[in-house]
C-alpha cells in the first residue's frame, strides 16, 4: 500500500513538472493580495491609495482611551499603571519612555516619514497622466512628512532629517541629529510648498488642506520662538538644560529673538485671512452666558452631533473624522470618559486644578479664599466650563433604563449626601462615584467627568453607542490664538487684546484690558481653557517652561457632601440647595495612586535605549 501512495505521488509531481516546467510564466505569477512597488506609481488610484495609507499614522487624532490631557493639569487617567505615571513623575528613562502611542513614537514616525519619502521621489516625475492629482498627492506628503517631523521636535528637540527612503546595500544608515533650527527650517519649507501644491484643489474632509498646511507653519513657528528653544532664555532657567553640551539641539544659539516673534505673527496672520473658517469670531460685545456655553459646544462638536447645531466644523482645519458604521476606538469617546453612573468607563477625569482656572463670568479669577465662591463653586463661572466639565448637580442625558429610577433628574452625582430624614438620615453615595450602586471600579477619583467631545444626543447613552465628533488636529482659534501670543511678544497688545476678545466675546466672557505680563498671564489661561483636552497643554507648559508649577502640581480633587436641611427628607437623592446643605472641599489626590512631580529633564524626551545603540552617532537628551 505505502509502495503504490509512492508511485502515485512520483506520478503526479512527474506530470506536473512536465506540464509547467517549460512554462514560465508559473513561477512569474504575481501575488493576488500585493500590488508591486513598479505598478503603484503607475496608477492614479494605487498612488492615491499609498497616500491615503500615511493618514494611518494619525490613529485616533486625540480620541485614543488614555488621553494627553492627562500627562498635564487638565486631567488624570482614572486607571494607573498605563505607563502615563511613568511620565508625569518624571521616571522617564531611555528604556522606558512612558506611555507614547504612535502618533508620538520615535519608530512610527520615522516608519511614516520613509513612507513619505517614498511617495515625493516617485512622484516627482508622474508616471501618470493626471498632473492636477499628482499635485495634490505631492501636497499632502509633505504636509503628512512636515507634520510627523513637528511631532519628532516638540518631544525631542533636534531630530535626524531624513529627506530620502534608504534602501538596502547602502554603506551607513547611522545619521546624526540636525540642529532644532535645521528641522523648524526643514518643517516650514514642506509647509510652505504644500501650502503651494494644495491651493484651490477641492479636498475631503480629513485630507491636508493649504489651510492645514498654513496652521502647520504657524504652529512651529510659534514654538520655535518660545522661552524653552531660545538657547540663553532656556538655560536661565534650567540647570539641566544649561548643563547640555548641544545647545543647537534643543533651540537657537543665535539670531534674533523678535524676528522669531514677528515670523511666527505673519505665519498666523495667514491662516486667519483665509476665507470661510472660523465661527462666531465678529462680536464687538459679549453673548450671553448661555449662548456662550452654546457656542462652545457647537465648536466642540464639530458638526458631527444630530443634535447640536452646525457650525463647528468651520473651525477645523485639519481633523480626524469617524463614522458610526465603522468601530473605531475614537468613536468610543463617551464611553470611555463618562460617569460610570451611565456604564461609562471614566477615563480621563478633569482636575480641581483646571477646574479652578476658569474665572468667574465677571472675568475675576476663582479663588476657595473667598467663602462666598467655596461656597458654590459652579455658580457663574466662564460659561465654557458648562460645556467642557461634568461636575456634580450638573443635567446630563437620561441615565439607562436599568438606572433611571435611581436618578429620574438626569443629574450628576459625586458626593455623599443624606437621605431619609434629616432627624434620622442615611448616607448615599452619589451614583457617579467610585462607592456607586451602579459601577463601582470605573468612578472618577477628582469628581469631575469630561463634556467636552461627548455627544450629548441622548440617542448616543451608554457603553454600547458610538459617536461620530471629529478630533481637531488643527483649528482656526488655535492659529488666531498663536497671532495673539505673537502681538504680546512683540508689544503689539492693542491688536493681542482685539484679537483675544473676539475669542471672549463668542464665548459670553468680558473683555480683558491688562498689559504686559498681566496681559500674556490672561492670554496664557485664555489658551489654557479655550483648547483645553486638544493635546496643547503639555507642549505649551513645556515652551512656556512653566511645567513645575502645572505639569508638576499635585492633583487637586473635590470632596462634596450634602446634609440635610432641618425638617426635611428625600426618599430619592436630588441635587437641591433649597433641600441640602452642600460643602465642597478641595484635596490632593492620594500619592500612591499618582504622585506627580516635575523634573527639568522632561522638557525633552529621552531617545530609546534601543535607537542609541543602533545609531552611535545620536546624542542623548539633557538628564538621561
Amino acid at each position: 500500500m505505502n509502495n503504490k501512495i509512492k508511485n502515485i505521488s512520483l506520478s503526479l509531481i512527474t506530470a506536473v513538472f512536465l506540464v509547467t516546467g517549460c512554462d514560465d510564466d508559473f513561477v512569474n505569477t504575481k501575488p493576488l493580495g500585493e500590488v508591486q512597488a513598479s505598478e503603484t506609481w503607475k496608477d492614479p488610484a494605487l498612488a492615491e491609495a499609498f497616500i491615503t495609507e500615511i493618514y494611518n499614522g494619525l490613529g485616533q487624532g486625540g480620541f485614543d482611551e488614555q488621553m494627553m490631557a492627562s500627562l498635564t493639569d487638565e486631567a488624570i487617567f482614572t486607571h494607573p499603571g498605563r505607563g502615563i505615571n511613568t511620565i508625569t513623575e518624571s521616571r522617564s528613562n531611555p528604556a522606558d519612555i512612558g506611555w507614547m502611542n504612535g502618533t508620538r513614537d520615535w519608530d512610527d514616525l520615522y516608519r511614516r516619514i520613509r513612507a513619505c519619502n517614498l511617495a515625493l521621489e516617485n512622484l516627482a516625475t508622474p508616471q501618470f497622466d493626471n498632473p492636477s492629482l499628482a499635485d495634490r498627492l505631492r501636497g499632502e506628503t509633505k504636509f503628512m512628512r512636515a507634520y510627523y517631523y513637528h511631532q519628532l521636535v516638540r518631544y525631542y528637540g533636534g531630530v535626524p532629517i531624513v529627506a530620502e527612503a534608504y534602501e538596502l546595500g547602502q554603506p551607513d544608515y547611522t545619521i546624526a541629529r540636525n540642529t532644532f533650527e535645521e528641522c523648524v527650517n526643514f518643517i516650514v519649507k514642506d509647509a510652505e510648498e504644500a501650502a503651494q501644491l494644495l491651493q484651490g484643489k477641492n479636498m475631503v474632509k480629513g485630507r491636508a488642506t493649504q489651510a492645514a498646511a498654513l496652521a502647520l507653519k504657524s504652529r512651529i513657528l510659534t514654538y520655535a520662538a518660545s522661552d524653552l528653544y531660545d538657547a540663553s532664555t532656556a538655560k536661565s532657567k534650567s540647570s539641566v538644560i544649561s548643563a547640555f553640551q548641544n545647545a543647537a539641539l534643543l533651540g537657537y544659539v543665535s539670531g534674533d529673538r523678535m524676528e522669531r516673534w514677528q515670523k511666527a505673527r505673519d505665519a498666523a496672520k495667514a491662516v486667519l485671512d483665509l476665507p470661510g473658517y472660523g465661527y462666531e469670531l465678529n462680536l464687538t460685545a459679549p453673548v450671553s452666558p448661555a449662548q456662550g456655553t452654546e457656542n462652545y459646544k457647537i465648536i466642540a462638536m464639530g458638526g458631527g452631533s444630530a443634535t447640536v447645531p452646525k457650525g463647528g466644523e468651520r473651525e477645523i482645519l485639519f481633523g480626524r473624522y469617524y463614522i458610526n458604521a465603522r468601530d473605531e476606538a475614537g468613536g468610543w469617546v463617551g464611553r470611555n470618559n463618562g460617569p460610570n453612573g451611565y456604564h461609562n468607563w471614566a477615563g480621563n477625569t478633569p482636575t480641581q486644578n483646571l477646574v479652578d482656572d476658569y474665572e468667574m463670568m465677571d472675568g475675576t479669577p476663582f479663588n476657595w479664599s473667598d467663602p462666598a465662591k467655596a461656597s458654590a463653586p459652579y455658580q457663574n463661572r466662564d460659561p465654557r466650563f458648562y460645556a467642557t466639565i461634568l461636575y456634580d448637580g450638573a443635567n446630563w442625558k437620561p441615565r439607562t433604563p436599568d438606572v433611571q429610577a435611581k436618578d429620574p433628574n438626569n443629574q450628576i452625582q459625586t458626593g455623599q449626601y443624606q437621605i431619609g430624614s434629616a432627624s434620622n438620615p442615611v448616607s448615599y453615595f452619589g451614583l457617579d462615584t467610585r462607592n456607586s450602586s451602579v459601577e463601582d471600579w470605573n468612578g472618577t477619583r477628582t469628581g469631575y467627568y469630561m463634556q467636552k467631545f461627548v455627544d450629548p444626543n441622548p440617542a448616543i447613552q451608554d457603553q454600547n453607542t458610538r459617536q461620530e465628533i471629529p478630533w481637531p488636529f488643527f483649528r482656526y482659534t488655535e492659529a488666531l490664538l498663536n497671532y495673539v501670543e505673537a502681538c504680546i511678544e512683540l508689544g503689539q497688545e492693542d491688536e493681542a487684546r482685539t484679537w483675544l476678545n473676539k475669542v471672549r466675546f463668542r464665548a459670553g466672557m468680558p473683555a480683558v484690558t491688562e498689559s504686559g505680563d498681566a496681559l500674556r498671564q490672561r492670554y496664557r489661561n485664555e489658551r489654557e481653557i479655550e483648547l483645553v483636552y486638544e493635546e496643547h497643554r503639555f507642549s505649551d507648559a513645556r515652551r512656556w517652561m512653566i511645567a513645575p508649577e502645572t505639569l508638576g502640581q499635585k492633583v487637586g480633587i473635590i470632596s462634596i457632601t450634602g446634609t440635610l436641611k432641618p425638617g426635611k427628607s428625600v426618599d430619592v437623592y436630588k441635587y437641591d440647595p433649597e433641600t441640602y446643605n452642600y460643602t465642597y472641599r478641595p484635596l490632593t489626590i492620594d500619592p500612591g495612586i499618582e504622585n506627580r512631580q516635575w523634573q527639568d529633564k522632561m522638557y525633552f524626551f529621552p531617545i530609546h535605549r534601543d535607537e542609541m545603540n543602533r545609531n552611535d552617532k545620536l546624542v542623548q537628551n539633557p538628564g538621561y
